[in-house]
């Protein structure tokens, strides 16, 4: 079994954006394809209100999460990097994170079970896990102590 390999951390936000891009693009051709086979008539999609099949909001709730995630871990991949922080943990948990993302957004478009969300659970919990431990290695190296 290889290694997962280390993704430099702007690689790494590069392809947490890019998989919101896929995933907002599969949506985007589902809803063409709706369209054009007249399934779904011209205005047919509701802003915010479910509709579709379940597997295609839950498409659409991994797109939102996603989204909603990046701007968290680009503020603290950027903030590492503009602060030229070193650690090699701040190094490594950005591969972690943008792998846990991927599961979690794969396991959450396969299903809507309770074992599923429990499992896409697990998958977040380490993504906010590994994101609280960079923002604390770049608080360390400022020199910045959090009373916890």
């Amino acid at each position: 079994m290889t290694a997962l390999p280390i993704l430099p951390p702007l690689t790494a936000l590069i392809l947490f954006a890019v998989w919101s891009l896929l995933l907002v693009s599969t949506i985007g051709i589902w809803r063409v394809s709706q369209l054009l086979t007249g399934r779904v008539p011209k205005g047919g999609f509701t802003p915010g209100a479910p509709h579709g099949s379940d597997a295609y909001w839950r498409l659409n709730r991994a797109h939102v999460n996603s989204v909603e995630n990046l701007p968290v871990f680009g503020a603290i991949v950027l903030s590492g990097v503009v602060l030229q922080v070193q650690d090699p943990l701040f190094l490594t948990l950005p591969t972690v994170v943008i792998a846990a993302r991927v599961f979690q957004s794969l396991v959450h478009i396969a299903s809507g079970t309770q074992f599923a969300t429990l499992f896409r659970f697990s998958f977040y919990l380490v993504q906010v896990l590994c994101m609280f431990a960079m923002a604390g290695c770049i608080l360390a190296t400022t020199g910045i102590q959090l009373p916890l």
